[in-house]
């Protein structure tokens, strides 16, 4: 739960950093939805590398690495990836159906 947390708190200071940007340019330079996406995948990959090139505990195998990898990386970004394929397709069809 709280790597979930820890990435959706990426994603929005992602997201808000490029509002932040986009009206400090008076114009729109970059989606402020993928570049939330694009933060959140590049922190993804510096803990997925922190979580694999960490040395195990003492009696621990290697096995351990993957479910923390699985479970504080890959599952909290693919929780992300699927709201905001959500939201991007709810939004397309609100602007279809005007």
């Amino acid at each position: 739960m709280g790597a979930l947390i820890f990435y959706t708190v990426i994603y929005f200071l992602g997201y808000f950093a490029t509002h932040g940007l986009n009206l400090i340019a008076d114009r729109r330079l970059l989606n402020r939805r993928i570049a939330g996406l694009v933060v959140v995948f590049f922190v993804a990959v510096f803990h997925g590398y922190k979580i694999i090139s960490s040395p195990l505990p003492a009696g621990e195998e290697a096995e351990v690495a993957i479910y923390a990898l699985g479970y504080y990386v890959i599952f909290p970004v693919a929780v992300i990836v699927g709201v905001f394929l959500y939201l991007t397709w709810q939004e397309k069809k609100d602007n279809e159906s005007l």
